[in-house]
């Protein structure tokens, strides 16, 4: 009894120390996000310094990349176009913003990347919006895809003359349903458009105004033969829309 008492007592401690031994010497679960930051950044740092070598590990043959031109590129391309800054430029590019999204062996990164340059003495500073995708290999995780798109920030303003910001003041018709309105305040200018809420104008120069916060447009104002305003084009990157001043 004694030894079959002993015997179960040791099957049972050795199947106890058998089934906890695999979680024991599990392998600790890789960190993807922190992972891809780090390679993330050691492109952008590759970018500042020129290193096409660091473009070629982590891309994938098969890479397609459209640039915030709207170009795009393969892995060819873009570690032939890797090369050192010319003489007077200078920068660094700081990854911030990162966040991951895992789907198995596929990976969705967006960040943004915050860029100072300083051209030939000029201090730049510019930000993008990156969307990457990743693709986990035998050689570890490879970019697939991208694309990146500037963030843009409103222009410098300059303050006009009050005679001139007179000359703006009126209400203009791009339908006989749609009106704008342009007045004037203690500080400036500001417009409506019927319906919506009012907006400030500032001035990017004269006859150039914008809505702070929307990048994406300018309001030209046009003049007839004797310079007084008939309207403007609100401008949305190319293309323009037409308003009429109204009597």
């Amino acid at each position: 009894m004694r030894k079959s008492l002993w015997w179960l007592a040791g099957l049972t401690l050795g199947a106890s120390f058998s089934c906890h031994t695999p979680y024991l010497s599990a392998a600790p679960k890789e960190d993807v996000a922190a992972l891809l930051q780090r390679q993330t950044q050691e492109l952008m740092d590759a970018t500042s310094d020129g290193k096409a070598s660091v473009w070629d590990k982590y891309l994938d043959p098969g890479l397609s990349y459209t640039t915030e031109e709207g170009t795009v590129l393969t892995k060819e391309k873009m570690v032939g176009d890797t090369k050192p800054l010319p003489a007077g430029v200078s920068g660094t590019i700081k990854v911030t913003d990162f966040k991951v999204t895992v789907h198995g062996l596929v990976a969705v990164a967006t960040y943004v990347s915050d860029e100072h340059e300083n051209y030939h003495g000029h201090q730049l500073h510019c930000q993008y919006r990156s969307t990457d995708i990743w693709r986990k290999t035998p050689a570890g995780w490879r970019l697939i895809g991208g694309q990146v798109m500037p963030l843009r920030t409103d222009p410098p303003s300059i303050q006009l003359k009050a005679a001139l910001l007179d000359e703006y003041v009126g209400r203009y018709s791009l339908t006989p349903e749609i009106t704008y309105e342009i007045r004037r305040t203690a500080t400036g200018l500001e417009g409506q458009q019927n319906g919506r809420k009012p907006e400030p104008l500032l001035a990017e120069a004269p006859d150039d105004l914008f809505v702070p916060g929307k990048v994406r447009y300018r309001r030209i104002f046009q003049r007839a033969a004797d310079g007084h305003v008939t309207g403007f084009a609100e401008r949305r990157e190319a293309w323009d829309i037409v308003w009429t001043r109204l009597p």
